[in-house]
């Protein structure tokens, strides 16, 4: 049976999704699961492995069902995740010694300023792109070897393994035989030297981190190994992988220098491709890398905003002003246009450009007259202010002079109309949404495809990248300029309070 198919595995921060593509890089079947999110304490963000890998497992059955597929069909498996979470398991037993820490956990907040006091984050910056900040894995690694009994002298004897969700999850589905994640993901880490692409030993020492428990770094595209044949009726082939981030980048097809892409999900990602060149941003962004393949790495500029689609899950099961994410744009078209009110969603802190760890979130701006309507505004708007804060460092550091470059958008809230608009309004030039949604996916399955042989390269792939809906700024310059002037008050007052 000739193959039909690729399956991509998209494991997220509050669900996981498996899609199949077809020849043509159509979108087949989905399937999709929630999980539960764990907090705690103030700050804190965890998963249940085992939550992470039974819903990974059901969603590619649910997949495979929908498109009544034959395992025999699918060429290949590409994998994307979120990025940062942290896992340690057991080598003889596969089982975790605790919750998985996720991206946006705070709760080593500490031991980051300890760094900082103590004079390293030149360093880590120079070698990994990366700051001193509880958002990458390495701390959040060495808190969980400091914590559990016996975790460190487990480790240390190669007892126990340490992976991000991607190596975790090619560990389960290869029966524990192969041990190896992808440069993009190894980049998030706070431990691996994206110069050099090697696990840095000064780093290593600096967190402590036994260098026995990491695992191989592979491209993008590489041969990751196969699943056992009793999980989909036949061993499959797992040839690309990529965190989601850099896989949405793959999959808007920003493969030339100066292109750049923004997802919205749970958070927001902003990447701009820098090429060859590793950039050394003057503004508190990232320097990380966009992709890996044949040994090469080409480099991004990366703002992160840790709280986008968040705010409305927010809206929703915390505040429970509404009962599902798409009643915000009805609400949002029909606010008061003479409220103002501003919504600083800063529940675990503030990413990029501020990477400020101990505020939290504040609403300003608030009427007798300010109600649902106002309130789901104010979190959409939220979005498109900390994009604006993204790009700005952005075309500082990439010295962007002249028009705004084209800003190509996916995830979940790119679907939103208003949004949208007012993300073109807010930063004053134009956000191209595709027809494809899924890019992250895509980018998985087309890094997977393409190491098989079953999808075209770079150059073809680009071709068929397809417009939905170009997003024009309407709105006049004194506006956007009195609108953002606000949301910089609010978050500086965030800041100090």
């Amino acid at each position: 049976m000739t193959g039909k198919y690729i399956l991509a595995i998209d494991q997220g921060t509050t669900s996981s999704r498996a899609i199949l593509f077809d020849k043509q890089l159509a979108s087949v079947s989905t399937g999709q699961q929630e999980f539960q999110q764990h907090f705690p304490a103030s700050g804190w963000v965890e998963h249940d492995p085992e939550d992470i890998w039974a819903s990974t497992v059901a969603v590619c059955h649910e997949a495979i069902k929908k498109a009544d597929a034959d395992p025999a069909e699918i060429v290949a498996i590409g994998i994307t995740n979120q990025r940062e979470t942290v896992v340690v398991w057991d080598r003889a037993t596969g089982k975790p010694v605790h919750n998985a820490i996720v991206w946006q956990d705070r709760r080593t907040a500490d031991h980051c300023a300890r760094l900082k006091d103590a004079g390293h984050e030149d360093m880590v910056t120079e070698k990994t792109g990366l700051l001193l900040d509880p958002y990458f894995s390495g701390t959040k690694l060495a808190w969980i070897l400091d914590n559990v009994d016996g975790a460190r002298a487990k480790a240390e004897t190669g007892d126990l393994l340490f992976g991000t969700i991607d190596c975790f999850l090619i560990w389960r589905l290869s029966g524990g035989a192969s041990h190896v994640t992808d440069a993009t993901n190894a980049a998030r880490t706070l431990l691996y030297n994206i110069r050099d692409g090697v696990w840095d030993d000064e780093l290593l020492a600096l967190l402590d981190i036994p260098k026995a428990m990491l695992p191989k770094v592979l491209d993008c595209a590489a041969e990751f190994g196969k699943t056992t044949p009793d999980l989909f009726g036949r061993a499959i082939p797992i040839l690309g992988v990529a965190g989601d981030q850099q896989a949405a980048t793959v999959g808007q097809a920003c493969f030339k220098p100066g292109m750049l892409k923004s997802t919205y999900g749970t958070g927001c990602f902003a990447l701009l491709n820098t090429g060859e060149r590793l950039v050394k941003s003057k503004n508190r962004l990232l320097g990380t890398i966009a992709y890996q393949l044949d040994g090469k790495p080409t480099y991004a500029l990366e703002g992160s905003i840790f709280v986008a689609g968040a705010v409305v899950q927010w809206l929703r099961d915390g505040l429970q002003i509404i009962g599902n994410a798409s009643e915000t744009q009805a609400l949002a078209q029909g606010s008061n246009p003479s409220e103002n009110v501003i919504i600083v969603p800063a529940f675990t802190g503030l990413g990029a450009p501020y990477w400020n760890a101990e505020c939290r979130g504040a609403i300003f701006g608030l009427t007798r007259n300010s109600g649902r309507a106002e309130m789901a505004t104010a979190a959409l708007e939220s979005v498109g202010f900390q994009t604006r804060d993204l790009l700005t460092a952005m075309y500082a550091d990439w010295q962007v002079s002249g028009d705004a470059p084209v800003l190509r958008v996916d995830g979940g809230m790119s679907g939103s109309d208003w949004t949208m608009q007012f993300l073109a309004d807010i930063i004053g030039g134009p956000v191209d949404r595709p027809k494809v949604l899924e890019t992250t996916a895509l980018g998985a399955g087309w890094l997977a495809g393409m190491q098989a042989g079953f999808y075209p390269d770079q150059k073809e792939f680009s071709k068929s990248w397809a417009l939905d809906r170009r997003f024009e700024p309407a709105m006049d310059a004194t506006t956007r300029d009195q609108k953002y002037d606000a949301w910089k008050r609010a978050v500086a007052a965030t800041i100090m309070a």
